[in-house]
């Protein structure tokens, strides 16, 4: 059976719903990018990074090919392409007993598609720095 976590994920991704995503993040949340060296904590540098993934990430083509979840967390693998690149990832995703995301962590390749993310990713956050705090 999926934790209800893990579904809310889903469905919150799919709808790419800013407002779900914040209610889905722990205040502690960290964020690890797979091209920024150290971890980015805290709900809201977080939300700033998944609403961009959202934005990056989920087009017509996004898809979750496989994922291994259990009362703790999931491993779900992605692909997508974007802009004529085959991009295959996995987000490694763990929440606490409120069902709160805590850590996400994005793995990618190959390395063209992780240049290519890099500068989008770079791109979507520049053009919607914080404006205050959520």
């Amino acid at each position: 059976m999926t934790h209800p976590t893990l579904t809310e994920w889903h469905a919150t991704a799919q709808a790419r719903d800013p407002q779900r995503l914040n209610a889905l993040l722990a205040d502690e949340a960290v964020f690890w990018s797979p091209v920024v060296h150290s971890p980015q904590v805290g709900k809201v540098v977080t939300f700033q990074y998944l609403n961009a993934a959202f934005h990056v990430f989920f087009n017509e083509t996004f898809r979750y090919v496989r994922e291994v979840s259990d009362e703790e967390g999931a491993v779900l693998e992605f692909q997508v392409e974007i802009d004529g690149i085959s991009v295959n990832g996995v987000d490694m995703i763990r929440w606490n007993a409120a069902g709160k995301i805590t850590e996400f962590k994005v793995m990618l390749r190959p390395l063209k598609a992780v240049n290519l993310i890099h500068q989008k990713m770079g791109a979507m956050l520049q053009a919607h720095a914080p404006r205050g705090a959520l």
